[in-house]
Formats: C-alpha cells, sequence, structure tokens
C-alpha cells in the first residue's frame, strides 16, 4: 500500500499469481485510500459524542466500506467504492456511531 512506490508493483503481484491487488496508488485499479474511513469515522464518533475510537469502531468503519459496494459490480479490478463518493461516509458514520454506543464509549 506504500505511495508512491509500493513494496510490490502490482504487475509484479498479477504474474506472481495473485488474483486481486490493492494499491495505494490512484493509476491502477482497486485503490485503498484513508479517504473511504476517516471522514466517517470521525463523523460516526462525534455523533456519538464518543469519548475514544475503538478497534470495534474501525472494524464497523471496514463493514460499512465493504457492504456499500454492490455484488453486482464486484470484480477483480473494482472491490471497493470510489474515493469521491460521498455517500461511503454516511455509511460509515451510521456503522461506527452505533459501534461506539455498544462499546460504551460514549459521553452522556
Amino acid at each position: 500500500m506504500a505511495n508512491p512506490e509500493p513494496e510490490i508493483r502490482p504487475e509484479l503481484s498479477i504474474k506472481a499469481g495473485a488474483l486481486i491487488v490493492g494499491t495505494g496508488r490512484s493509476d491502477y485499479p482497486n485503490q485503498v485510500n484513508n479517504l473511504l474511513a476517516f471522514p466517517g469515522i470521525f463523523r460516526g464518533a462525534i455523533d456519538a459524542n464518543a469519548t475514544k475510537i475503538t478497534e470495534n469502531m474501525k472494524m464497523a468503519a471496514a463493514k460499512a466500506i465493504s457492504e456499500y459496494i454492490k455484488t453486482s459490480d464486484l470484480n477483480v479490478n473494482n472491490i471497493l467504492p470510489s474515493n469521491l463518493d460521498s455517500k461511503v461516509a454516511i455509511k460509515v458514520a451510521k456503522y461506527v456511531k452505533l459501534q461506539a454506543i455498544k462499546d460504551n464509549v460514549v459521553r452522556n
């Protein structure tokens, strides 16, 4: 996921047998970018009045992202929603807020 020079170039990963490759680079498919998670994590934490961000809240964000893309749209070059889709943050925020409440890290 290193950017601009990954630990292994995506084309070398595919040549070595990888079926799906993620990268931190925007010039390859499946760019993994924290932009998918952070706006929603922070919004969810603020909405819940959370006192901290737990590992479970981060996992909730990952689950929201993984559920966002339609199964019919999935393929080896399309495993993540677009970094520019603002609706991802809304779903992430909802999941994170609910998890903060479950984790009992909210200030009343």
